[in-house]
């Protein structure tokens, strides 16, 4: 495993960073507060990163603007990166979405990364007014674009934009992943230059094969695996609530790699750090993305987690992955 130096990065090598998500027993005020709150913490207890990510009309536990958000929770964080991960790259203009990013990183060097999907449910894109038919064929022709945009090249009449052509004149890139669940998905990755962040119930067998995929063509960004986590007595009838809903939406094809449920909860810390650490080495991933949200669980508990993962989990954590080094 990479040095630790790494996890400063967006998505980098070694990093450990939380799915932040909103509280819909809030007022939408106080859940702005709660997500900036919880990134705060986050960053303080040890978390590398945090990311939000996308859906529409009040889909429990997503945003309609992840975008917007990360920019509140990187002023309320003080250290550390965010990213909306993952925006739906269909419903926006690429050039739109790629001058905002780059904006947003010019305000925070370094601290901002951004993953894209192309969605999968049929009222965000009914509430754009757009076919949800049409979603795959645009994100397979957007990406390639986002992906050189964000590297301040192929610009055409932005290229007066003084925030994406800095990214070319500083030879950086605002870091970019992908969802991917397929070989293909993560070959079109790797052929843009861009990562993949993985789905949090699929079998550390099933993602070692994609893994395979994105390495053998190439891919140079991180591969980001998810996994779903609580330390102590779990909320059961919460999270069996979400995981109904994720089978309501998700394709049998990828219900068929999945793993139980894809929490993983226990009273002991140490085993709960080794199971991270394994399913990391399993999947031939770089950085873990965790999640302990599901509709029912407060924001109390949410930030009693954050702060027991911080002290308890993630030093056990990063003294596995130092201890580990997968095959390359």
């Amino acid at each position: 495993m990479p040095p630790r130096s790494d996890a400063a990065e967006p998505f980098g090598r070694g990093s450990v960073s939380l799915r932040v998500y909103p509280h819909n027993e809030l007022t939408a005020p106080a859940i702005v507060d709660e997500l900036c709150r919880q990134a705060a913490l986050a960053a303080s207890v040890g978390f590398d990163g945090v990311m939000t990510s996308e859906h529409h009309g009040g889909f429990a536990g997503y945003l309609p603007n992840p975008l917007q958000v990360t920019g509140w929770q990187l002023h309320a964080m003080g250290t550390g990166w965010a990213a909306p991960c993952p925006l739906l790259l269909p419903l926006r203009p690429v050039g739109l979405l790629a001058e905002e990013v780059a904006w947003l990183d010019a305000r925070f060097p370094g601290r901002v990364g951004v993953g894209v999907g192309p969605g999968s449910l049929e009222l965000d894109f009914t509430a754009m007014g757009l076919d949800l038919a049409d979603a795959v064929p645009q994100f397979k022709a957007d990406l390639p674009r986002l992906a050189a945009m964000l590297r301040g090249h192929d610009l055409g009449v932005l290229d007066g934009d003084r925030a994406l052509a800095g990214l070319a004149a500083e030879g950086r890139s605002v870091p970019l992943v992908t969802t991917a669940m397929s070989p293909a998905a993560t070959r079109r990755a790797a052929r843009v230059g861009a990562g993949v962040i993985y789905d949090g119930a699929s079998s550390p067998e099933r993602l070692k094969e994609l893994s395979a995929a994105h390495r053998e063509a190439g891919g140079g960004g991180s591969r980001v695996l998810v996994r779903r986590v609580w330390l102590g007595d779990p909320p059961e009838a919460a999270f069996a609530a979400q995981f109904a809903v994720y089978e309501g939406y998700t394709p049998a094809e990828r219900q068929r790699h999945w793993q139980g449920s894809g929490w993983l909860c226990g009273d002991d810390p140490e085993t709960l750090a080794g199971q991270l650490v394994d399913a990391l080495v399993g999947a031939d991933a770089d950085c873990l993305n965790l999640r302990i949200h599901a509709p029912g669980v407060t924001a109390d508990q949410a930030r009693e987690q954050i702060e027991s993962l911080g002290a308890e989990v993630l030093p056990r954590v990063r003294a596995g992955l130092a201890a580990t080094t997968p095959v390359r």
